[in-house]
């Protein structure tokens, strides 16, 4: 079994799987039937060796033949156990080229996934540093590249980490070649050695299987929708960048002076203009307008620090958090500039300010309870009420367009109240605006800059968020 400790079938397969080990090549054959990896049971042959504590698993994959089903898929696998409900995350390769890690975050749970945007990869590798799980692909040259985003899941020790085969047809066996196979245990490195890497995602709420959209050693940042649907507007370095929700090229939208663009931009629901938070002229955040194609921004609040969050439905109105004599509250403006009107007078932060879409309420969050938490009020201020009372410090909050979810950013408890920083553990969470349930959707490596803004698909189906890495 070379490098590994054991193997077997997992779950009711029709046909015996195999293992054929060559010790010429070191190069491991594994056959195997199986109905699927999915849901909340497993088919599959597995290959595994007990481990525990920060590993990597790397190897070339051949699927051989030409297969009889699409799905058909050869993995790296990390399992807790070797029941057919399992928890697991892995890095599948299906037999259509389609690449994802796919996951069981508890035993007996369905199963999730986060589709890379590269597909048929020659060599690939998965990683688990803590409890998040990553993948790498390489292509032709099979050198390897972070595909971007993460899973998480909380693996006991010890736990198994191994190859696996699954015909997605039970009454078919499939083949597959692993090469050039690397198991290692991974070596702690501080953050200060590592570099950041960001990743734009979207997640259906329906299914919660997300998917990358790009992958970038920079820092991205904010992503906004389209209401055309087509693509994602988000922020890079202080500038404001454009792509198709398919990924593929992005295109610069240019901004004349403002270069130091943050992370609170915006939409017009008419798709026609942007909003920027820009600090170019004067060191502190000002509000700014200009056509979405880019042009010379109008500056639209004189005073600053000014940060947009939010656009009144029918346009006339833009919604920010401000610091004004040593508080920072929620002000609304007209799009065009003028007189702005303070909305909230307690003491403590208030912020993200965002409407929803019938216009009869602006959602915010505020720490006047101690804690972060989501509120809301009248768009002139009144009836404020708080709608989260959880442990976390909740953050941002997007009603959907069609009013029935809010998508907010949730941050653990040991975080001050009044900060949302980068390069933290958080949760994405959704609430419905009728029962007001609330569910966790994503778990990751983010914070500032994961959804500061309105993300929404004009549907309502998706979201748009940026996970982070310090790798």
């Amino acid at each position: 079994m070379g490098i590994f400790q054991g193997h077997g079938d997992i779950g009711e397969v029709k046909h015996k799987g195999s293992l054929e080990f060559n010790r010429n090549d070191s190069t491991y054959t594994i056959s195997a039937s199986g109905t699927n990896m999915w849901f909340n049971n497993d088919q599959l042959h597995y290959v595994w060796k007990k481990m525990s504590g920060d590993v990597a698993l790397a190897a070339d994959i051949e699927l051989l033949g030409k297969g009889v089903d699409p799905h058909r898929k050869a993995c790296l696998i990390i399992r807790q156990n070797l029941e057919p409900g399992s928890a697991y995350a892995d890095v599948a390769v299906h037999g259509d080229g389609m690449t994802a890690i796919q996951y069981r975050e508890v035993d007996g749970d369905i199963t999730r996934e986060l589709q890379s945007n590269i597909k048929s990869p020659k060599r690939v590798r998965i990683e688990k540093v803590g409890d998040y799980l990553y993948m790498s692909l390489g292509k032709a040259d099979g050198e390897l590249e972070s595909s971007g985003g993460a899973i998480k899941v909380q693996f006991k020790a010890p736990f198994y980490i191994g190859l696996g085969v699954c015909s997605h047809n039970n009454d078919v066996v499939e083949t597959a070649k692993f090469s050039k196979v690397v198991l290692e245990k991974l070596e702690a490195k501080p953050d200060s050695l590592k570099k950041l890497e960001s990743t734009l995602e979207i997640i259906p709420i329906a299914t919660w299987d997300r998917k990358v959209i790009l992958q970038s050693d920079k820092r991205l940042d904010a992503p906004n929708w389209t209401p055309d649907g087509k693509d994602l507007i988000y922020n890079s370095m202080g500038l404001l960048y454009q792509i198709p929700i398919e990924g593929g090229d992005h295109k610069l939208i240019p901004t004349d002076f403002a270069k130091r663009i943050n992370n609170d931009h915006g939409v017009s629901q008419d798709g026609k203009m942007l909003v920027i938070s820009d600090q170019t002229e004067t060191g502190k955040s000002l509000i700014y307008t200009l056509p979405i194609e880019g042009g010379v921004p109008k500056k639209i609040t004189p005073k600053g620090p000014s940060y947009w969050h939010g656009w009144s439905p029918d346009g006339q109105t833009l919604a920010y958090c401000a610091e004004r004599n040593g508080n920072y509250d929620i002000y609304t403006i007209p799009v065009n500039g003028g007189e702005e009107t303070r909305l909230t007078t307690t003491e403590g932060l208030d912020d993200g300010p965002d409407y929803s879409p019938d216009g009869k309420y602006i959602y915010f969050n505020s720490a006047r309870s101690g804690t972060m938490q989501i509120w809301r009020m009248k768009p002139n201020g009144s009836e404020q009420e708080q709608l989260t009372t959880d442990e976390y410090h909740d953050w941002f909050a997007h009603p959907s367009p069609d009013g029935k979810w809010l998508v907010y950013i949730s941050f653990e408890p040991d975080i001050p109240a009044n900060l949302h920083p980068s390069n933290k553990d958080v949760m994405l969470r959704l609430m419905n605006l009728e029962t007001k349930e609330i569910k966790t959707i994503a778990k990751l490596f983010g914070g500032q800059g994961t959804i500061n803004v309105p993300s929404w698909s004009p549907d309502s189906s998706r979201l748009a968020f940026v996970s982070y890495r310090l790798k």
